[in-house]
């Protein structure tokens, strides 16, 4: 039997390493910006892996680590591989696409992260079509299906982000489907 603490522990993790790097970002003046993504910059690929640890200030970095623990919570109960493979698939694929297709200016913050997971647990109840799939989904609707606008440009936003990375998650969802006989 799964220990469910020690799956939580990941998400926990996770949290104490975002408020970290948001403290160090507060105690140098913002200087980790630097690292954020700039699209279609060579110099700024990095920011593919640092932006979503990189936030705008701290209620920003609030503001996503409710969705994160819940969102997070939601998909890492069900398997912690699987939270890991899908989380890696969502940050990079979104990362590339915000580089390539993205506005100009600087794109930090974990939303895209956190709209793949939106993506890919209301994808699951589609693509897998379990009960336990229909129920998360439901709850994510519930919870967050506000998050539809946030697709949408908004002024001060990076909604690219939220695009990609609910596309990214509806294609994780797709690709790691269980294929029925």
């Amino acid at each position: 039997m799964r220990n469910i603490g020690s799956e939580l522990r990941v998400l926990l993790a996770l949290t104490a390493s975002l408020l970290l790097v948001q403290l160090l970002n507060s105690l140098t003046g913002d200087a980790l910006h630097g690292l954020g993504l700039v699209p279609r910059q060579l110099a700024a690929l990095p920011g593919i892996l640092f932006a979503p640890w990189l936030h705008g200030g701290w209620l920003h970095l609030l503001s996503n680590l409710s969705g994160l623990l819940v969102l997070g919570g939601l998909l890492i109960l069900r398997s912690r591989r699987d939270f890991l493979r899908a989380s890696t698939f969502i940050v990079l694929g979104s990362g590339l696409l915000v580089w390539l297709f993205a506005r100009h200016g600087l794109h930090i913050g974990a939303s895209g992260w956190l709209f793949g997971l939106w993506g890919l647990l209301l994808a699951r109840a589609w693509f897998q079509r379990s009960l336990i799939d229909l129920l998360f989904a439901a709850l994510v609707l519930f919870l967050y299906g506000g998050w539809l606008f946030g697709l949408v440009p908004q002024p001060g936003v990076s909604f690219e982000y939220h695009l990609a990375g609910a596309l990214c998650g509806v294609c994780y969802a797709a690709l790691s489907r269980r294929r029925q006989p």
